[in-house]
């Protein structure tokens, strides 16, 4: 009844993924390897020399987008006017009785 089950042990890591993403995945492994790496050093006795700093994955390279600059003379141009506005004709303005 334990992860002997290739199928549990499918199931188990479904599970991990949803819960933590694939970007913190190897993060975890790696902590847990080393984990159990440096509990096996102390119960044997044997000691390996450790890197005193973590081994970084390079990040993927993403391109930069350039544009070429603007010429000054299109920073120059005047705001187009807004659309002019229709005048109501004089018959379809409603007038109300006076008193």
């Amino acid at each position: 009844m334990g992860l002997d089950n290739p199928l549990h042990i499918a199931f188990l890591l479904i599970v991990l993924l949803l819960v933590f993403g694939a970007r913190r995945l190897p993060e975890i492994g790696r902590s847990v390897g080393s984990g159990m790496r440096e509990f096996k050093d102390s119960i044997s006795g044997q000691s390996t020399p450790t890197l005193t700093q973590p081994v970084q994955q390079p990040q993927p390279v993403q391109p930069v987008a350039t544009q070429a600059p603007a010429p000054p003379e299109a920073a120059a141009v005047a705001p187009v006017p807004p659309a002019a506005v229709a005048p109501v004709p004089p018959a379809a303005v409603e007038q109300t009785p006076q008193a």
